[in-house]
Order: C-alpha cells, then sequence, then structure tokens
C-alpha cells in the first residue's frame, strides 16, 4: 500500500491509485489532487454531479454504477462522460468520487 501527501493530508492509495479507505478517507484535497492528475483545468458544476451521482450508488449498492447506468442518471451521453473525465469513468470519475477501483465495466 502506498501513501500519496497532498496538502499536509495522507492518502493510502493502491497500486492504481485509489483509495483504500475509500469516503472514509475522501474530501476535497483530493478531488483537486486527482483533477490535477487526471489533466482537468476546472471541476464544473456538470463534475460534481457525477462524484455525487457515483458516491450515491455506492453507498446503496456497495459497487459503482454501469457505465449506461450512469449515463442514464446523470442524463450525460458517454461522449460527455469522457469529455468530463478523460480517462474514463471508472479511472477518472471513480477515483476522483473516493470509490474502490472498479472490478467491471463502469
Amino acid at each position: 500500500m502506498a501513501t500519496i501527501e497532498y496538502k499536509g493530508k495522507s492518502y493510502d492509495v493502491d497500486e492504481d491509485g485509489f483509495l483504500t479507505k475509500g469516503m472514509e478517507q475522501w474530501d476535497e484535497n483530493w478531488v483537486e489532487y486527482v483533477k490535477s492528475q487526471e489533466g482537468i483545468s476546472e471541476l464544473t458544476d456538470e463534475h460534481r454531479k457525477l462524484i455525487d451521482v457515483l458516491q450515491d450508488y455506492f453507498k446503496k449498492n456497495g459497487i459503482a454504477p454501469m457505465v449506461r447506468i450512469l449515463s442514464k442518471t446523470t442524463g450525460f451521453p458517454l461522449k460527455k462522460i469522457y469529455e468530463l473525465f478523460p480517462s474514463g469513468p471508472g479511472k477518472g470519475a471513480c477515483k476522483m468520487a473516493g470509490l474502490p477501483k472498479p472490478t467491471g465495466c463502469v
């Protein structure tokens, strides 16, 4: 297990950079850190909407939603989701939301 230090806080991450303690460690500094790693210049309300939907779904179901569910719930077409998170909903969006690395398609 690795540790990332950012703005005076330590985050425990797995080999792919996902929080090992999930939303227990998640905060706005983590969002900023992932934003910089993903090359996202500005965090918009659309980014926030995706993060909120991911977190809500995970809290209710214990897994990240499949991409079609994410698209349907947010109203964003898949193309838009990839515009917001260029590395994809599984890698970028789930990481930013503090979810564990998805095991299948997101």
